[in-house]
Order: C-alpha cells, then sequence, then structure tokens
C-alpha cells in the first residue's frame, strides 16, 4: 500500500514559530489538528499524544510539559531524518529545548521551529521521493 502524498513540503518554519511565539502556543491548537498531527503521527509511525493535551497540561507548568512534548517529537523526526539518509542539520530535543529555554530573548523559538519544519519538510519530500510523487 502507497503511502499518502505529502502536499505541505516547504512551511516556513522561522515564521509559524514567530507567530505561534506571539500567540502563545494558540496557533498550533489551530494547525496541528489541521492535519499537521496526522503526518507528524504518519512519518514517525505511531500516534503522538494531541497538541491541545500537550498545550493544556503545560499551562500549570509554565509550558515545560509542552516543550518536553514537542522536544521528543524532535528528536523522533530528526532520528527518522538520519534513518532515511537525509544529509544536512536536522531537529533534536537538544536543539529545540535549549533554543526555546536559552534563546528565548534571541529569537530562539523561531529558530527551534525553524530547524523542525525544515527536518519535517525534507523529510516529507524524500517520502514523496521514495513513493514515485515528483514535484
Amino acid at each position: 500500500m502507497k503511502q499518502r502524498r505529502f502536499a505541505h513540503t516547504d512551511r516556513p518554519g522561522f515564521w509559524l514559530g514567530f507567530i505561534d511565539f506571539f500567540t502563545a502556543g494558540l496557533f498550533f491548537l489551530i494547525c496541528m489538528p489541521m492535519g499537521l498531527q496526522d503526518e507528524i503521527d504518519e512519518i514517525l509511525g505511531h500516534p503522538t499524544q494531541p497538541y491541545r493535551t500537550a498545550y493544556l497540561l503545560g499551562i500549570p507548568t509554565l509550558f515545560i510539559y509542552t516543550l518536553v512534548w514537542m522536544a521528543r517529537i524532535s528528536e523522533e523526526l530528526g532520528e527518522k531524518a538520519r534513518e532515511l539518509g537525509i544529509p544536512g542539520k536536522h531537529t533534536s530535543f537538544r536543539h529545540m529545548f535549549g533554543w526555546n529555554v536559552f534563546g528565548i530573548l534571541f529569537f530562539g523559538p523561531m529558530i527551534a521551529t525553524h530547524r523542525f519544519f525544515d527536518t519535517l519538510n525534507k523529510i516529507e519530500k524524500e517520502l514523496n521521493r521514495r513513493n514515485g510523487y515528483l514535484g
């Protein structure tokens, strides 16, 4: 059975991170259920906890729970990119967590989100190529 074609392989991670940062995470409450969560689950090969749950559990923990949730997914995406033999720098737990915590004053969340979506875009392009979807 052929895997579906990933249509969104050019998401602008920096700008998505910028919007999400200034909406305190509410932006991804809308984006994740509109297909992004399904794409991540399909790529990783298992269902991940819904973002809305991670977001709600993040409120009493000052969003540390949400950050760790995202960092874990980042690590899995980075591993998937390496497994597929995709060259370059990839997202990771350390990259997502570090930029969000230590880079908060220097556009860190945007940089972390950019690398996350850069890795996701590359994985989706490679999977499209392997499944015979060109362009």
